[in-house]
């Protein structure tokens, strides 16, 4: 008979795991046996890999769509100015008519 490393009890030769609190015996240790911590370990490392992907996609997508709202927002403040073709006043890009003139500028 052997002793569970972990509580102490009387547990046989063969066991790979302590029937009393579940920790892995020293052969269970030998032969590598994977045990409900072990899974766990792996399903961690495994998700952890998950959202380290899923965290490099979403910072991408994040500054794709900052670079376009800033973009959008330069344009926005910097849009070009409406030459009236009769008398070649620069006017705000929404206007119809020439501020200067009168004259029509683009078609509504």
């Amino acid at each position: 008979m052997t002793y569970c490393p972990k509580c102490g009890e009387k547990i046989p030769e063969d066991a790979l795991f302590c029937p009393k609190c579940g920790a892995k015996t020293m052969k269970g240790v030998e032969t590598n046996v994977p045990g409900p911590a072990d899974e766990l370990k792996a399903a961690f490392s495994k998700m952890s890999i998950e959202l380290e992907k899923a965290f490099s996609v979403a910072a991408k997508e994040i500054n794709a769509a900052f670079q376009t709202a800033s973009e959008n927002i330069q344009k926005s403040l910097t849009k070009d100015k409406i030459v009236c073709p009769n008398c070649g006043e620069k006017n705000p890009n929404n206007s119809v008519f020439c501020y200067s003139c009168g004259k029509k500028i683009k078609a509504e």
